[in-house]
C-alpha cells in the first residue's frame, strides 16, 4: 500500500469537492485554475500555515496531532466514516511499519452458526473481512445461488462483483453495488495497511477490472451496513430487498447480513415464493430411506458417531 499516494489522493479529493460558497470562503471574482478550495484557503480554515497543510496533503500525517486533524476534518465537511478513514491514515502514518495481519478468520463460531440456522424465514449469510462467505442457512444460500456453487467452495462476493459477468445480469443496479464495495474496502485498507490479503486483493482486482483500478483511485470511503438491493433471481424474477448488517463481539472480522422485503409487495411474494422453492429442493435432496429408531438419552446408535462441532 502507498500510504503517501493514498493520503494525497484523499486529501486533493476532499479539498476539489467543497466549493468556496461551500466553505464559506469570499469569492472576489476572477476565474479559480483549481476545482474545490486553494490549498491556502483549506489551511486558513483549519487554523495551519499553508506549508504545513501543504505537507499533509503531500502524504505526511506524521505526527500531526488528533486536534488538527479535527480541524481538517470539520473544514473538508468530512463525514464520519470519511474522518475516521483520515484519522486511520494519520495512525498508520505514525506507526510506520506493523506485523503484518494475522490470517482472516474464515471459521463461523457455533453459537453464531446456531443463530443463522435458527432464522429459517430469513435470509442470512456471513461474510469475512474480505467478503469470503463463512457460514450461511439455506435461504441465504438460495437468495444468493452464484456464491455457493454446488460441490465447490463459496465465491467471495468481492470478487464475484468484479470478475464474474453473472453479477452485472443479477444486480439491477450493479455500478452502485460495485462502489459500495471498493469503499468498503477503502475503509479496511486504512484501517490496517499492513493486510496482505486485503493487498493481494486490491491488486487482482485493480489489474483485471478496469472499473475497479477507476474507482479505487477515487478514494471514496463509505459505510453500508444497512440499505437495499434489487436483484434478478433466476428462479423467482426482480425482487427488492433490505438488508441489515450484524457484527459479531465474538469474532469481530465476521459480519451477518440479513435479508427482508417489505410486507404486501411483489418483492415479499417473490421472496415466499423462493422459499417454498428452497424447502421443496432441500426435501427432493434428501436420501430416501427410513429413519433408524431413536436411541436412549444419553447413548449413541450403534455405527454412529459421536456428536462433535459443527
Amino acid at each position: 500500500m502507498d500510504l503517501r499516494g493514498d493520503v494525497q489522493q484523499f486529501l486533493t479529493g476532499m479539498r476539489a469537492r467543497l466549493t468556496p460558497e461551500e466553505a464559506g470562503v469570499p469569492m472576489f471574482g476572477g476565474e479559480r485554475r483549481v476545482p474545490g478550495l486553494r490549498r491556502e484557503e483549506v489551511a486558513q480554515l483549519s487554523g495551519v500555515s499553508t506549508a504545513y497543510y501543504t505537507r499533509m496533503e503531500r502524504g505526511n500525517l506524521r505526527g500531526v496531532s488528533e486536534s488538527v486533524l479535527r480541524s481538517l476534518a470539520r473544514t473538508l465537511q468530512m463525514n464520519e466514516p470519511e474522518t475516521q478513514h483520515l484519522f486511520d491514515l494519520a495512525r498508520a502514518a505514525s506507526e510506520g511499519a506493523r506485523t503484518p495481519r494475522v490470517e482472516p478468520q474464515r471459521r463461523l463460531p457455533q453459537r453464531a452458526a446456531q443463530l443463522i440456522e435458527a432464522m429459517p424465514d430469513v435470509p442470512a449469510i456471513a461474510l469475512g473481512r474480505l467478503a469470503d462467505p463463512v457460514g450461511s442457512n439455506a435461504l441465504g444460500r438460495a437468495l444468493f445461488p452464484h456464491l455457493f456453487p454446488a460441490n465447490a467452495e463459496p465465491l467471495n462476493h468481492t470478487r464475484y462483483l468484479f470478475l464474474d459477468n453473472r453479477s452485472r445480469e443479477f444486480y439491477v443496479d450493479w455500478e452502485r453495488d460495485a462502489r459500495h464495495v471498493v469503499s468498503a474496502l477503502r475503509l479496511f485498507a486504512g484501517q490496517d495497511p499492513s493486510d496482505r490479503a486485503l493487498m493481494a486483493l486490491v491488486g487482482e482486482l485493480a489489474t483485471h477490472s478496469p472499473e475497479f483500478r477507476t474507482w479505487w483511485a477515487g478514494h471514496t470511503v463509505r459505510v453500508h451496513a444497512a440499505g437495499t438491493k434489487a436483484i434478478r433471481h433466476p428462479v423467482v424474477g426482480e425482487l427488492t430487498v433490505a438488508y441489515e448488517t450484524l457484527t459479531l463481539g465474538s469474532a469481530p472480522d465476521v459480519r451477518i447480513v440479513t435479508y427482508l422485503a417489505d410486507p404486501d409487495t411483489p418483492s415479499a411474494d417473490a421472496l415466499d415464493l423462493l422459499r417454498s422453492w428452497s424447502a421443496t429442493t432441500i426435501a427432493s435432496a434428501e436420501p430416501e430411506h427410513s429413519a433408524p429408531s431413536s436411541p436412549a438419552r444419553g447413548q449413541t446408535a450403534p455405527g454412529a458417531a459421536p456428536p462433535r462441532d459443527p
